[in-house]
């Protein structure tokens, strides 16, 4: 069972063509991943920068668009394909371990990223019947301390991680 949040690996949305998502032109070509939980993921965040309006639901994909303003041509495609897509789409929403791997900043190269409040978190998490004992609650507490929150922040924010609590 998860006990606490501990630092996310965003996923982010990135460009080759423009600086800000205020410049996405009518019948842009958008790249996102094409599996359930990160195809979820970048839709959330395109609707979040108002993007894209969505259906409720857990799972999502192109077919739950339910306003596209702009008339984006969406394109589902192969996570770690995502950040070769960059040439020819005017944004790509892409995981960070393949955006970093491809040598983007997540920090710096990303024109948004998920926020600390996403349920894709990495999470300290252990038995039911193990989440009272005292070495779960010293290390939930540990994780969870200013010490990992600067930690987190000073040598894996560069790289795009955020504390999540």
């Amino acid at each position: 069972m998860p006990l606490v949040k501990v630092h996310l690996l965003p996923i982010g949305i990135y460009s080759q063509k423009i600086k800000s998502l205020k410049d996405v032109k009518e019948k842009a070509v958008v790249a996102v991943p094409n599996d359930p939980t990160n195809g979820f993921r970048a839709y959330k965040l395109l609707e979040r920068e108002g993007l894209l309006k969505m259906k409720p639901g857990n799972k999502l994909t192109a077919a739950d668009i339910v306003e596209n303003p702009k008339k984006l041509k969406i394109r589902e495609l192969e996570a770690p394909q995502l950040p070769r897509t960059l040439p020819d789409t005017t944004i790509s929403v892409i995981n960070m371990n393949f955006a970093v791997d491809a040598g983007l900043d997540p920090s710096k190269d990303a024109l948004a990223l998920e926020s600390k409040d996403s349920p894709y978190a990495v999470v300290l998490a252990c038995r039911s019947g193990d989440k009272n004992s005292a070495k779960i609650k010293a290390l939930a507490k540990a994780l969870n301390s200013p010490e990992v929150k600067k930690f987190i922040t000073e040598k894996l924010g560069s790289k795009g991680v955020i504390p999540a609590f």
